[in-house]
């Protein structure tokens, strides 16, 4: 509780009887753990074992002279997504904790910044798993009709009430045309030329700038938004993490290297999500 308490998830109080234990309460840190929208799944995914002992081989990685093996590679022998696929374990945890993570996420996109799917008839969320985010989009927005594109052993899963089209398929062979492309918390998976290839397709499938195309991207922008020292902090952090995978957390520079590289002439990035911010990408 002291760790817990120094580090602001939980604030104390003396209590008022003399000689009492101490009082502990919520913060808003912790607050984030309750209620019908929280991130307690996205948390517990985070912090498996499976995820954080990769980093006990971190001496290891770094003796590699291309060290292009991830550490989740080197400590489990398999890629993250091949566990994820096939651990009977993980994948339910995995689809909780985006499930989770987009319920919480959307409600304050669409809240702050619900003008970036403003004029859009079509969107094909890209990577959407069983549909959390296209969910909230389209209850908030009606008159786009949304789709879902994933795996196909992710789409047989997807639940049958949505009111969303799935799609089997993969977003590195080819996306469904679509007024916009929707890729959430995706990018960062993925080194700078499979992020090229992704955006390659995306732009295929959209229509021109005037005809009102372009790719919406959800992601940390590495040194956007607020720059209180706990932002940043969470920032480079959050791109340690990921580094288990071989992801990466991006700054503006190197977000504008791989839009331009793919093909793409505009982007305006629009930093209303915490640590993540909206990318408006345009053909």
């Amino acid at each position: 509780m002291r760790v817990l308490t120094v580090t602001c998830f939980f604030g104390v109080a003396k209590n008022p009887a003399e000689d009492g234990d101490p009082v502990y309460g919520l913060t808003p840190a912790s607050r984030l753990l309750i209620g019908s929208q929280n991130l307690t799944p996205t948390l517990s995914l985070i912090l498996h074992n499976m995820f954080v002992s990769p980093f006990l081989d971190l001496g290891t990685w770094l003796k590699h002279e291309l060290p292009d093996l991830a550490l989740f590679k080197i400590a489990h022998g398999k890629g993250v997504w091949d566990v994820i696929i096939h651990d009977a374990t993980i994948s339910p945890l995995f689809n909780a904790g985006m499930i989770a993570d987009s319920l919480f996420l959307m409600d304050i996109a669409i809240k702050e910044c619900g003008h970036v799917f403003q004029g859009i008839s079509s969107l094909i969320d890209v990577a959407g798993g069983h549909g959390a985010a296209a969910q909230a989009i389209a209850k908030a927005f009606p008159h786009i009709d949304c789709s879902v594109l994933d795996l196909q052993h992710i789409i047989a899963n997807a639940p049958a009430d949505t009111g969303l089209k799935y799609i089997a398929g993969n977003m590195f062979e080819s996306i469904p045309q679509a007024n916009a492309v929707f890729l959430k918390w995706v990018m960062h998976d993925w080194r700078d030329s499979e992020c090229i290839t992704i955006l390659k397709k995306c732009k295929k499938a959209i229509p021109t700038r005037d005809a009102g195309g372009k790719v919406i991207i959800v992601d940390a922008v590495v040194g956007a938004g607020c720059s209180t020292p706990k932002h940043r902090e969470t920032q480079i952090l959050y791109d340690l993490f990921i580094m288990v995978a071989n992801g990466i957390e991006r700054d503006e520079q190197e977000w504008r290297n791989i839009i331009f590289e793919a093909g793409f002439t505009h982007y305006k990035i629009i930093p209303v999500l915490g640590i993540r911010s909206f990318i408006d990408v345009y053909p």
